[in-house]
């Protein structure tokens, strides 16, 4: 009897822990996989959308480009290739939000140091005063690291074309030459050019999200 309730004993527990496997394994695979949205120009508010592309629903991407880092190398989408990376729009001389989105800039880079899957991009919304010298100067100063972070510039024309038609970052109006693109947003773009999500630059629990956010981006595979 004894023997027959040791043996009974042991299949009972056996069938408890296949049951306890099972169990998990059917909550995990029912359980949504958190994921990113892509975002579309139709989707974002319109006061940041170019009107040219504001019906566009899918399939929206970065658009090509090609502009000049603080080391005088040419940056194009070809260095993002294969990779996540956070871009936004600033000036060295601007004393209001640029300040505090170089801060959370910098702690982004600290934070990503020793990830090559991630990179920063910053673009000069005031090219013509900074040229390569000053954004050179500039990143110096902050202690910018070059293989994580490129502060770019350009023809002024492109980078707020970029800002409003492709990173959707900026409000929509008629282009001139003393036109200034002011955004605190900071656009997370995946590795196939899409955007992913939108930041408020000077706001610590935003970056926070952003970081978060990265590590489900990186889980995608995107």
């Amino acid at each position: 009897m004894r023997k027959f309730l040791a043996k009974y004993k042991r299949f009972a527990l056996v069938m408890v822990f296949l049951s306890v496997v099972i169990i998990s394994a059917i909550n995990y695979a029912l359980t949504p996989k958190k994921s990113l949205r892509i975002y579309q120009p139709n989707a974002v508010n319109p006061a940041m959308v170019d009107t040219t592309i504001q019906y566009i629903k899918k399939y929206h991407r970065v658009a090509d480009f090609s502009f000049i880092n603080q080391n005088g190398d040419t940056i194009t989408q070809e260095t993002f290739r294969d990779r996540i990376y956070i871009a936004d729009f600033f000036f060295t001389t601007c004393l209001t939000i640029c300040p505090i989105m170089t801060d959370h800039m910098l702690l982004l880079q600290k934070e990503l140091i020793d990830d090559p899957q991630v990179l920063l991009l910053s673009h000069t919304v005031t090219p013509e005063t900074d040229d390569v010298a000053q954004l050179h100067k500039y990143a110096a100063k902050k202690g910018v690291d070059a293989r994580k972070w490129h502060l770019v510039t350009g023809d002024k024309k492109a980078i707020y074309e970029m800002a409003r038609k492709s990173y959707l970052a900026a409000k929509d109006q008629p282009y001139n030459a003393y036109d200034l693109v002011h955004t605190e947003n900071f656009v997370l773009v995946d590795t196939k050019g899409r955007i992913r999500g939108f930041y408020d630059g000077t706001d610590p629990e935003a970056i926070q999200t952003l970081l978060e956010d990265l590590d489900i981006l990186k889980k995608e595979g995107h």
